[in-house]
């Protein structure tokens, strides 16, 4: 008949209006829905009932780990300094130009030195695409996961400096385990390489001072025959 699938997409509509408030009521004596994450996951499931929408900001989904929006950069907390060399390949290779450093440089040299004096990122214009993250030479800068960064003012707030971008490594390796390690593998297989490398060159001088001690040594008489 006509205007019965109307009718029967309302009544869909109405059971899940009902369920909601049913499971509600069910969840009430256990803490609530909001703050749950087992109840949250149960509300994302397959056997959802009621409204299964994410009630934010009560609810929030976990970012997975490959989650990427704004950058940060990397604090080496082992040698206590930034990670940032300045180099500024991540400022060339940002498509939307956001990122702009101004190095350092010796006050008695006045050579530059491998350290920011200023970096900034105008989180207005980022596209949250990682190329600052990806190309780094350095493992230097990542990407956050945090994501509210709302605010009523626009030119202050939402341009980064170096102190509100700097995070430590402990940090990165939270929200990133498994960059974390495969970067400390990546780091133990380096070192490995330059002491295999420092050990052949030490060997090789050591063989090469014994070639030549041995070639400034005096050699015995030789004895000529008896007649």
């Amino acid at each position: 008949m006509f205007g019965t699938g109307v009718l029967r997409g309302l009544g869909v509509t109405f059971k899940h209006f009902v369920a909601t408030y049913v499971d509600d009521i069910a969840y009430l004596f256990r803490g609530g829905r909001y703050y749950n994450e087992k109840a949250l996951m149960q509300r994302q499931g397959p056997k959802a009932k009621g409204v299964f929408t994410v009630q934010y900001p009560e609810e929030k989904l976990p970012v997975p780990e490959n989650f990427r929006y704004l950058p940060f950069l990397i604090y080496d907390t082992t040698a206590n300094d930034d990670k940032c060399t300045s180099c500024g390949i991540c400022a060339k290779v940002c498509p939307p130009q956001c990122i702009w450093i101004v190095r350092t440089n010796d006050p008695v040299t006045k050579r530059p030195v491998p350290q920011p004096a200023e970096f900034y990122i105008d989180t207005t214009i980022c596209m949250q695409c990682g190329f600052c993250a990806e190309f780094c030479p350095f493992d230097a800068i990542k990407m956050d996961h945090d994501y509210e960064i709302a605010t009523f003012e626009r030119f202050q707030t939402l341009v980064f400096d170096k102190q509100k971008l700097t995070k430590p490594d402990t940090y990165h390796a939270a929200i990133h385990p498994t960059d974390w390690a495969r970067e400390r593998v990546e780091l133990a297989e380096k070192a490995a390489k330059e002491a295999e490398k420092k050990r052949q060159a030490e060997e090789k001088a050591k063989a090469a001072a014994a070639a030549k001690a041995a070639a400034a040594a005096p050699q015995p008489p030789t004895q000529g025959a008896s007649s």
